[in-house]
């Protein structure tokens, strides 16, 4: 409809030529969804509805951002993480999230709070490791072998004073000098 409303003519009366020669020329006869209910009657009316229904009629999601997107794409991260094959994998997947929500946490944007701290990658690690059997190396146990303890990760001084026999470095007396000798 090009037209302009011819000058003298009420605007009603234009109106209704305007569709009554839409009908003689049978322009509502084959309109999708004729005949058929209006969808979502008994939604409430949302100002963006038509976007909504277009994004859907597309397959397009809603993109969030600041807060609640990197929220969604902490958890997309950690669903991809726990699918992935490798350790390595596990890390590219999860790091570049977790540059993105400490920098989120130094400076948060406007809008809600993150509401999440960063990703303990290790944690998450041990628990992947755990729901493939693995040990603390990435390696799969021997055929018949249980698998490793962990190991310990106390501080360097402690695993320095202590012997491979469960004994103490520092309790024992160098050779040659009787135990309790004092140097003078």
């Amino acid at each position: 409809m090009t037209q302009r409303k011819p000058a003298g003519m009420s605007f009603e009366s234009w109106v209704d030529r305007q569709i009554r020669e839409a009908e003689e020329r049978g322009d509502f006869t084959r309109l999708a969804g004729i005949g058929e209910p209006l969808p979502d009657e008994r939604v409430p009316y949302g100002e963006m509805w038509w976007m909504k229904r277009k994004m859907t009629q597309e397959g397009l999601s809603v993109v969030a951002s600041g807060s609640l997107g990197l929220r969604k794409e902490a958890e997309d991260a950690l669903a991809e993480a726990a699918a992935a094959p490798s350790e390595r994998m596990v890390r590219a997947v999860l790091e570049p999230v977790n540059k993105k929500i400490a920098a989120n946490l130094r400076m948060p944007p406007p809008g809600p709070p993150l509401g999440r701290e960063e990703i303990d990658i290790d944690a998450f690690l041990r628990e992947w490791r755990a729901a493939r059997g693995r040990d603390d190396r990435g390696a799969l146990p021997a055929e018949g072998e249980p698998a490793s303890e962990p190991v310990s990760k106390g501080s360097w001084l402690r695993r320095l004073r202590t012997r491979p026999d469960g004994g103490s470095h520092k309790s024992a007396a160098p050779a040659g000098r009787p135990e309790g000798s004092k140097d003078c």
